[in-house]
C-alpha cells in the first residue's frame, strides 16, 4: 500500500519498473545483444512495462546503430536491433539501476568507479549466471516482491555468494572488428550462461 497526496492509503499506484543496465565497451555488440534479449524475456515472464532494460558503453560509439554482425546474432535469437542507438555510460545510469550486468570484469570495475555503491549490484553477465546456477527455487527472491525490489534482492543474494561459489570465466569476448569466429564465441558464451541467468531473473 502507498499513501496518496491526502494521506489516504491507496493500492492504485503501480510499483516502478525494475531497472536493469547492461554494459560493454562500444555499446554496439555485447550490451545491446543482452539488452534486447533480456527485455524480451522479462516482458514475457512479468508483463510489458514491469522492467526497463537499457545499455551503455564505457567508450561508446555514441548514436551508432548496433553492429551488423552482432545484430545478426540477435536476429538468430528472434530479437530485433530496430531503433537501437549507442550511448555512453554515465554515473546516473548506474545509480538508477537495480542490477547492472557487464560484459567483462573491467566493465564491472568501471561501473563501480563511477558509482561506488554499485559494488552491491554490479556483476558480469557470466558471473551472474554462475552464481545463480544450482540455487534452489526457494532461495531465489519470490515473485511476490515488486520487480525493482526483486532485482535488488537478487543482486544482494548473488554478490553475497562471491568467494563461496567458484566462477571460472567472467568475461564475454569482444567481437568488434574481429573475425566471425569471435562473434560465434560471443554467442556461445552468452548461450551457455543464458538458462541460469534467465531462470534467476524470471
Amino acid at each position: 500500500m502507498v499513501r496518496g497526496q491526502a494521506g489516504q492509503e491507496s493500492s492504485a499506484e503501480p510499483a516502478r519498473p525494475g531497472r536493469l543496465l547492461t554494459v560493454c565497451t562500444g555499446n554496439i555488440c555485447r550490451s545491446p545483444l543482452l539488452e534486447r534479449l533480456l527485455q524480451r524475456e522479462l516482458d514475457g515472464a512479468w508483463g510489458t512495462g514491469t522492467h526497463e532494460v537499457t545499455s551503455a558503453g564505457t567508450h561508446a560509439l555514441v548514436d551508432y546503430p548496433m553492429d551488423e554482425r552482432a545484430a545478426a546474432v540477435l536476429r538468430r535469437w528472434g530479437g530485433t536491433p530496430h531503433g537501437f542507438v549507442a550511448r555512453r555510460l554515465v554515473p546516473p545510469f548506474v545509480a538508477q539501476a537495480d542490477l547492472v550486468l557487464t560484459a567483462t570484469k573491467d566493465h564491472r570495475a568501471m561501473v563501480v568507479r563511477l558509482h561506488p555503491q554499485a559494488v552491491r549490484y554490479a556483476l558480469t553477465f557470466r558471473e551472474f549466471a554462475a552464481l545463480a546456477e544450482g540455487l534452489p527455487d526457494e532461495e531465489l527472491p519470490g515473485r511476490e516482491l515488486p520487480p525493482a525490489e526483486r532485482l535488488r534482492a537478487l543482486a544482494t543474494l548473488l554478490t553475497g555468494r562471491r568467494g563461496r561459489v567458484p566462477v571460472s570465466e567472467l568475461d564475454i569476448a569482444d567481437p568488434f572488428r574481429r573475425p566471425d569466429e569471435v562473434y560465434q564465441q560471443m554467442e556461445e558464451q552468452v548461450r551457455a550462461a543464458w538458462p541460469s541467468a534467465v531462470r534467476a531473473l524470471t
